[in-house]
């Protein structure tokens, strides 16, 4: 079953497109949603990556990470209440904001309106409601992103 998500997700392709060598599409979706709800995708995840770091003789748990974040256009088809408005970029649709650690191995992702700043991404990507209240965009101005965005915050100037 992990080889096919693996070979789903370096492909991009759908489930419906699955190869024949693979068993019938709608039992390995039906296994991988019951895996995603149990919690089970973000544990494979993490044991991995603690795999890989004591591999590369690190510690288990990363004691570092790196944080950035991406303006992306989103189509004519992405709801308007997901969508917003990157001044600095120049670019109407959603951003997406990442932590990873000092190898590069994903630890964190969001995904909110383009609109949402990085100050207030960042503190709610790494659980800083101190970072929040000091922020200094968190004025009368502040909005909140759509229910549906992990990563709440407020908007840039």
């Amino acid at each position: 079953m992990l080889d096919v998500i693996r070979y789903l997700v370096a492909d991009g392709i759908s489930w419906r497109a699955l190869s024949a060598d693979f068993p019938a599409w709608g039992r390995v979706y039906a296994f991988f949603c019951r895996w995603r709800e149990h919690g089970l995708i973000a544990e494979f995840h993490d044991r991995l990556r603690g795999k890989v770091r004591k591999r590369e003789n690190r510690q288990i748990e990363p004691t570092a990470g790196i944080i950035d974040a991406q303006s992306v256009r989103a189509a004519a088809t992405v709801p308007a209440a997901s969508r917003g408005y990157d001044g600095g970029k120049k670019v109407p649709g959603r951003k997406r904001h990442i932590v990873t650690d000092c190898l590069g191995l994903l630890l964190v992702v969001a995904v909110t309106a383009a609109n949402i700043g990085d100050w207030n991404a960042a503190a709610s990507l790494l659980g800083c409601a101190a970072c929040t209240a000091t922020s200094p965009w968190s004025g009368p101005t502040a909005a909140t992103p759509a229910a549906s965005s992990p990563g709440a915050g407020t908007n840039s100037p």
